[in-house]
């Protein structure tokens, strides 16, 4: 056991943020801290590293061990380079490699025993040098950057013209390469890339020390933690296994917990029952019945009635009218900044009850796309068209359509003129807002509260075409699968960018992939793209060499409408496969239990049903025989 947290209680005024809480970390193991926005993880981290003392408890980490702690938002100041702020992480190493040098430079000018001495120096400081990994050293913190998502043309770039984002990267940057005992991570994904968080996931997979992730990342916590810690109503239990099994305990416990209870309070009230009907018979004998019943009932330990998952945000969307079937036709779109062309050429069509997921690595232009088709900002070169009937709501991860200067009241009741107080009010307090919080001015609010009333005004617009850039950004794991469910029940058609590759598996019907400056079409969830990504994007969107000519519009339109028909042929073939085969594996089941039957002496003395039986079974031979001929069609 590397770190153990026995019995941690933490209040802040009369809020209990954790009581009596414990659970402990094994060497080598990930595990994942999860819980509501507010629950306690990132106080119980600080409590961990010390920064904040606890009421009542202990935290003991092995001796010896040592802890390194990324926190949500931590930047990183100075005027070095990106590459030599990682590079001064190793700085011992740096130190041990000058003065290899050093020595090597001496060893020319010495003889005898000096020379001898120096000599046996020199070779345990190498020996030490190679076991830190030393000569790989560069090569590790390239490949460490180059997984963060840095390409080599952003090593020399002073950290100081850094976003938070690309500080907080490179803050994870030197934590990996430190390689602490025990990491602890506060949202480690947040300012990553698709491809990053997926090289930090195998990174952490293999880390040989142990991990402490708090993430909401359901995607990324699957893959990479085999426990999951939770913090509820200021408890915490523990459970084996990812995200996933830890979601189907969790059910399963809550379950048995809310039977225990209803058992115990019929049994309470039964027993009151029979209490009360002894005492009314008003004689002595009945009356002690009476009273030793209620000793015993007095001393029964009552169990609490289980809590109900912390209130959530309740989001009904639906459309005010029905579009029509073309929502929105994009022709040859092109928008390049100055010294950074970001897509052109692009082509594609979104249908009415289409979800359709816009992805691709940071920076390759997919808000940009989002503000070009709401409006917000000019395209360089080519066209988008809107439906029939077609009326947006946007979603805008930086919420500038939100008013800073006003209240939360003020917000909608000025977007929405005709909204009673009464109404406002049930409106936002189904998004957690109630009492004078109303009255919070926008530009006090946290990420999460403001994303919050981004999803009311969305919701009251009740637009048939929503457009959302980022809208998991900042939400708990329970919002995300409330907002997730109304998407999938939501009649009218749905354009997004995410990078929560779980939300997109729940809700995606088609994935577009910006890459390359072009656009690859995916006719499924984010499993189906992971299979098919790199045969699709080798062949729709190759790495552009520079002598490569640029392709033209023609070209670029008949590749969009080809890989749609492909996908679908191919999407077509696969489930037929799947139907056929279920249909086969179904009469070979029927087939054998006729087998079985026509075995039976009761059945075979019954001319009349072994008749019957005879038939059933030429019949599915017959079909199995058709079946599998198709099989084979299909499979060629």
């Amino acid at each position: 056991m590397i770190l153990s947290c026995q019995n941690i209680s933490k209040s802040f005024g009369e809020v209990s943020i954790l009581k009596d809480a414990s659970f402990h970390v094994e060497d080598h193991e990930k595990v994942a801290l999860i819980g509501n926005n507010g629950a306690g993880k990132t106080t119980l981290l600080r409590i961990i590293l010390g920064e904040l003392p606890m009421d009542s408890g202990q935290v003991v980490l092995s001796k010896d061990k040592t802890i390194g702690y990324l926190a949500q938002y931590q930047e990183v100041e100075g005027h070095r380079s990106i590459y030599d702020e990682l590079l001064s992480e190793k700085q011992y190493l740096l130190d041990m490699e000058r003065n290899m040098r050093q020595m090597e430079a001496s060893m020319k000018s010495l003889t005898g025993e000096a020379l001898e001495s120096l000599m046996n120096t020199y070779t345990n400081l190498t020996h030490r040098f190679e076991q830190e990994n030393g000569y790989a050293l560069r090569s590790e913190l390239a490949g460490v950057l180059k997984g963060l998502g840095f390409a080599e043309e952003d090593f020399s770039k002073s950290v100081s013209t850094l976003s938070g984002g690309q500080k907080t990267r490179v803050a994870l940057g030197k934590l990996l390469l430190s390689k602490p005992d025990i990491l602890l991570l506060d949202e480690p994904t947040n300012h990553l890339d698709m491809d990053s968080i997926s090289w930090l996931e195998t990174y952490l997979m293999n880390y040989p020390g142990a991990v402490l992730i708090v993430s909401h990342d359901r995607y990324f916590l699957d893959r990479v933690v085999t426990k999951v810690v939770e913090i509820e109503n200021s408890q915490i239990m523990s459970f084996s296994g990812n995200y996933t099994a830890f979601g189907l305990k969790k059910a399963q416990i809550r379950d048995a917990q809310y039977k225990a209870y209803l058992n115990q309070q019929r049994e309470l009230k039964h027993q009151e029952t029979v209490i009360a009907k002894l005492k009314s018979f008003n004689r002595e004998k009945s009356i002690r019945r009476a009273e030793s019943r209620e000793k015993m009932l007095n001393k029964i330990e009552r169990l609490e009635k289980p809590k109900e998952i912390q209130e959530h945000m309740r989001i009904q969307l639906e459309p005010r009218v029905v579009s029509g079937n073309d929502v929105l036709t994009v022709e040859e779109l092109g928008k390049s900044f100055p010294s950074l062309p970001l897509f052109h050429g692009i082509s594609f069509q979104i249908k009415r009850g289409e979800r359709v997921a816009l992805i691709g690595a940071n920076g390759t232009g997919k808000t940009t796309m989002l503000k070009i088709i709401n409006g917000l900002l000019p395209a360089d070169e080519g066209t988008f068209d809107l439906g029939s009937k077609v009326q947006i709501g946007y979603y805008d991860q930086e919420h500038h359509v939100l008013h800073m200067e006003k209240t939360i009241f003020e917000e909608i009741s000025d977007a929405y003129p005709t909204l009673t107080e009464t109404q406002i009010r049930n409106m936002l307090a189904a998004f957690l807002f109630t009492g004078d919080d109303v009255f919070k001015l926008i530009s006090s609010l946290s990420g999460g509260e403001r994303g919050r009333v981004s999803l009311a005004k969305l919701m009251l617009s009740e637009a048939n075409f929503l457009i959302l850039d980022e809208p998991t950004n900042h939400l708990d794991i329970a919002s995300k699968e409330i907002l997730e469910e109304a998407l999938n029940s939501y009649t009218g058609t749905v354009f997004y960018v995410s990078h929560d590759r779980y939300f997109i598996n729940q809700t995606a019907t088609r994935i577009l992939d910006l890459t390359n400056q072009a656009v690859v079409n995916y006719i499924g969830d984010y499993d189906y793209y992971l299979e098919k990504k790199d045969e699709l994007t080798q062949k729709y969107a190759p790495a552009k060499e520079a002598e490569r000519v640029t392709e033209t519009v023609s070209d670029t339109k008949i590749s969009w409408q080809q890989q749609k028909e492909e996908q679908a042929r191919r999407r077509k073939r696969e489930n037929d496969l799947k139907k056929v085969e279920a249909e086969i594996s179904s009469l070979e089941e029927r087939s054998n239990e006729i087998d079985e039957l026509l075995s039976q002496p009761e059945i075979a003395t019954d001319v009349t049903r072994c008749v019957e039986l005879s038939k059933e079974q030429a019949k599915i031979q017959a079909k199995l025989e058709e079946l599998m001929e198709r099989w084979e069609e299909l499979e060629s």
